[in-house]
């Protein structure tokens, strides 16, 4: 049953932890460059660092993980860094894929797949064709993804929608166009979590991050440790999450 993010976020209840976390994986180039070593070092060092993150999953209480792995703005980098990440994914698919399988990871991918290799779509497609079965954590992967890319198509959509008769403009609302966001079935992150000491959102989850919480850290993806995680999802708890309200005084 698909899930309406929008109202789960507004009106929600505070848990213990986030059920929803959301992690801009950056300082993948920067790690292999301080250590004199190719930025690609970096790609690969990182991915590695994301099974462990999803491991940790299931015992914090996270049930959804979605991570950033290449924005519409990364074709900017050097064709040879993009050919090197595109040749990552493939094989991180490849390898992953059963044990993923086996961990009850459902794997699901957001963004614009019109321009990845067609080789790279159909294993994107076949894992989350292996893996949608499983519930223990849920896993989207945004690959080719930018918020403001995806509003768009969103609202190209919807407009479709009107223009054959099945919605009118009384019927738009934010409710809506959520229903027409890549991320539809899953619930709007809690937490938002970037490393390598940036301080900003880069156009991810732009519509579904608006009321969720962040932390921005120094670490470099690479030493991004379960361990760190665990202590983010727990000081998670201490935050005080009102929605726009104000608690009425005791």
């Amino acid at each position: 049953m698909a899930m309406n993010s929008t109202t789960e976020a507004r009106t929600g209840a505070n848990p213990a932890g986030p059920r929803h976390v959301a992690i801009i994986m950056d300082g993948n180039g920067r790690w292999a460059q301080m250590r004199g070593r190719p930025r690609l070092l970096g790609h690969h060092a990182g991915a590695k660092r994301v099974r462990e993150i999803v491991e940790a999953c299931p015992d914090l209480g996270v049930r959804y993980l979605t991570i950033f792995a290449f924005s519409t703005e990364n074709w900017k980098r050097t064709q040879a860094e993009v050919a090197g990440l595109m040749s990552l994914f493939r094989r991180y698919i490849q390898r992953e894929a059963q044990d993923l399988y086996r961990r009850g990871v459902r794997v699901r991918f957001i963004g614009d797949r019109i321009k990845l290799d067609p080789k790279l779509i159909t294993l994107m497609d076949d894992l989350e064709l292996l893996t949608s079965g499983n519930d223990r954590v849920h896993l989207t992967i945004a690959l080719n993804y930018g918020g403001r890319d995806e509003v768009t198509r969103a609202a190209k959509r919807l407009a479709y929608e009107i223009e054959m008769g099945r919605l009118t403009h009384k019927d738009v609302d934010a409710e809506t166009l959520a229903k027409f966001l890549d991320t539809r079935v899953l619930p709007d992150p809690d937490l938002v979590i970037r490393t390598s000491g940036e301080a900003r959102i880069s156009n991810f989850l732009l519509w579904q991050s608006a009321y969720a919480e962040y932390e921005f850290i120094d670490t470099l993806w690479p030493d991004f440790t379960a361990a760190e995680f665990g202590r983010i999802v727990h000081g998670y708890a201490m935050r005080d999450r009102r929605f726009g309200a104000v608690k009425a005084p005791a």
